[in-house]
Formats: C-alpha cells, sequence, structure tokens
C-alpha cells in the first residue's frame, strides 16, 4: 500500500524514514520539499540522495485532495471544492485582506452536530477528514496562492480545472492565518486535527505562531482540555446564545454540554492559550438571539471569562428558516457589549456571492446519518 507523506506531521515522518533505513534528519529535508516547497515529485528532491529518491518513489506520494472546482467572489475571496473520494466534497476558502491572508479550513465531511442556522450542519455527516485531506488544503492553497505568476480582473468567477488568482490592490494573497471554521465540528476529529495543527506550526513546514492559527469549536468539553494540553492555539467558541435553553435549540451539544460547564473549560484553556481571551462567535438571527435584553443577559453571562466577542451576521442558505439581524439591531447589540467594557467586532461578510461565507459551506455529502435518505449536493457544483 502506498503511504501518502502528507499524513505525517514530523514524528511520524521521522518514524517512517527509520523504516526505511533512513536517518532522522531526512525527515526535516522531506518536510521542508514538500510542506514549504510545494513539491509532490520526490525525483525534484533535490539535496536528497538519489536512491532515497527511488525508496521514497517506490513506497510512497505526496497527495493532497483534488480540486474539483474554484469559485472566485467578487471582493476576492476564493472558494475551492475538492474531491474527498466516494461522492464527497470539502469546501475550502481563501479570505484576502490587506493584512492578512486567512485561509479556513474544513476538518470533516458533513457535520454530525446539526446546529440548525449552518448549511454544513443541515447535509449530514459522512466521515472525519485524514491529516492528508486536512493539511491538504493547506498545502494546496499555498502552492496556488505562492506561485501564480499572473493577475487576473476583480470580478466574479466560476473556475473548473484552472488554477488563476485574484490578487487585488493592496489585499495579502499569501495564507498568513489559518481557522479551523470550514466544515464540521474540528475537536470531534481530534487526532487527525492536532496532527495537522502539529504541521502548521512546525518550522520545517509551515511555521505559523500559535497566534494566528485558530480552532473553532461548538463546546466539545473534554477535546478542548486535550487540545489545551496537546497543542494550543487560538480558540473560538461558537457561543450564538445567551442562556442553556435557547441554546440547546440552535446549538444542540449543549444538551450535553451546557453554558457553565462550557465557560469552565474555556477558563481552564486559557491557562495555556497563545491569547489572554477565548473569542466568542455570536451569530445575529432576526428575533431570535439578537434582542438589546439578550445581549445584557450575555454580558452577565461571560463577566467572569476573559473574552471578546466577534458578532457574525447570519448568511442565508435555501430554507434555512432564519433572517439575518438588521444593521440597526446588530449595532444596538454591539453597542450593550461594548459598553460593558466588552471587545465587540461585527464580522465583514466576505464571499456570500458565492456561499462561501460563515454557515454557508456544504460542499458535497453522501449523508451516512440516516437523516436524509438521499445524497445531499451542496451549494458548490
Amino acid at each position: 500500500m502506498t503511504i501518502n507523506l502528507l499524513d505525517f506531521n514530523a514524528k511520524n515522518l521521522a518514524s517512517f524514514c527509520g523504516e526505511i533505513g533512513e536517518k532522522p534528519f531526512r525527515a526535516k529535508q522531506l518536510l521542508r520539499w514538500i510542506h514549504q516547497s510545494g513539491e509532490e515529485d520526490f525525483t525534484g528532491m533535490s539535496n536528497l540522495a538519489k536512491v532515497l529518491r527511488e525508496k521514497l518513489s517506490a513506497t510512497a506520494v505526496v497527495k493532497p485532495p483534488q480540486v474539483i472546482s474554484e469559485h472566485i467572489s467578487a471582493d476576492g475571496t476564493r472558494k475551492w471544492l475538492l474531491d474527498v473520494g466516494v461522492g464527497n466534497g470539502i469546501e475550502t476558502v481563501f479570505i484576502p485582506e490587506p493584512s492578512r491572508g486567512t485561509l479556513c479550513i474544513s476538518s470533516q465531511v458533513g457535520c454530525a452536530l446539526e446546529c440548525t442556522f449552518c448549511s454544513t450542519g443541515r447535509q449530514g455527516f459522512n466521515r472525519n477528514l485524514g491529516v492528508a485531506e486536512i493539511i491538504g488544503q493547506l498545502w494546496w492553497a499555498n502552492k496556488v496562492l505562492g506561485t501564480a505568476e499572473t493577475e487576473i480582473a476583480l470580478k466574479p468567477r466560476h473556475l473548473v480545472g484552472e488554477s488563476m488568482v485574484v490578487q487585488p490592490l493592496g489585499q495579502n494573497h499569501k495564507v498568513s492565518n489559518v481557522v479551523m471554521m470550514g466544515m464540521g465540528e474540528p475537536l470531534a476529529n481530534f487526532e487527525n486535527v492536532a496532527s495537522a495543527l502539529d504541521l502548521m506550526l512546525d518550522d520545517n513546514a509551515y511555521g505559523l505562531s500559535r497566534r494566528r492559527v485558530t480552532v473553532s469549536t461548538s463546546g466539545l468539553i473534554p477535546a478542548m482540555d486535550r487540545l489545551r494540553e496537546r497543542c494550543p492555539v487560538a480558540l473560538a467558541v461558537s457561543l450564538h446564545a445567551p442562556n442553556d435553553k435557547l441554546r440547546d435549540q440552535l446549538v444542540p451539544i449543549n444538551k450535553k454540554y451546557p453554558l457553565k460547564e462550557l465557560l469552565a473549560a474555556c477558563q481552564r484553556y486559557l491557562k495555556a492559550a497563545p491569547r489572554d481571551f477565548i473569542t466568542f462567535e455570536y451569530i445575529m438571527l432576526a428575533g431570535v438571539n439578537d434582542s438589546a435584553d439578550q445581549a445584557c443577559e450575555l454580558v452577565k453571562l461571560v463577566r467572569e471569562t476573559p473574552c471578546k466577542f466577534n458578532l457574525i451576521p447570519f448568511n442565508p442558505f435555501p430554507n434555512s428558516g432564519y433572517e439575518r439581524s438588521s444593521v440597526e439591531a446588530i449595532n444596538r447589540f454591539r453597542d450593550v457589549l461594548m459598553q460593558a467594557g466588552l471587545v465587540t467586532t461585527v464580522r465583514k461578510t466576505r464571499g456570500d456571492d458565492i456561499y462561501a461565507a460563515c454557515g454557508q459551506l456544504a460542499g458535497r455529502v453522501l449523508d451516512k446519518t440516516q437523516r436524509k435518505g438521499r445524497e445531499i449536493m451542496g451549494t458548490a457544483r
């Protein structure tokens, strides 16, 4: 069986090198070739001995997920639909900004948590992604964004089978930040996500700062504690409600891990976190969770937890059953939080014209949960 070297972090790659009779330092060389140079052809790894290159060609590959389609938004956001086999596809989004380029990575095919406002959660769940499928999203984005030599006009496009790059004037077109906020619940796929995080942080691979890598979770408390011990990066928690009654409806995992326990886990996480606050994500749903009274309730809820809020205007998708809060309602909610001394930002909607905005990722999932007895095709087709 051919081994995909994208599945290996530094420790596992060193073990593999030992198994084929090579010294551990070869692992560092391979990491640099694969992740820093984006090299997938062993014959091109010029500082490796010919015998080693022959061994690698006979036993291993560097194989990221293949691109099915690419969409480019009017605002420069790019979305790729990647093939992960057996009719399944995942979505990865790159958001260029003046000071950074953020890549939003998926961790599962679909999602089992069924958050009611999320397009991914409506699809069902097929499986966890492997390490190669997770880190392969970053590998692919770096290769495309880092090697493109041409600029194209900034306008909406739907591209299939092409590699083109949007490079708007004054925007960062390389990956500087990674957020595990794509399809799936990252902490429900803990081991594979943790190994991918190892590679993101490894100086011989991507060399990202812990502050520039963020894992988002709906609140899987045991896994939050494991992440704190194993690989503490920046943490974002999908809160979305100021009390258990409403959160039980919006984020069903709350029935297992209620708010009091979740906030205690956040406080524990901060002891090892690279930032001195937790980011709470809060989707703004008209008439559901956006009143001034609910903002006041939220202030009381988090008063013992160092935090900042990211208010996210709801991004519509077909048959969602929700509407986006008005600008007035969002600003009123924000003002209540800020007057209480809580740092609060309103997320700018990016890529909604190509269904790449927060909560819109759908991909293509063959549902294995029996919640829907048919193949569900997502928005990126």
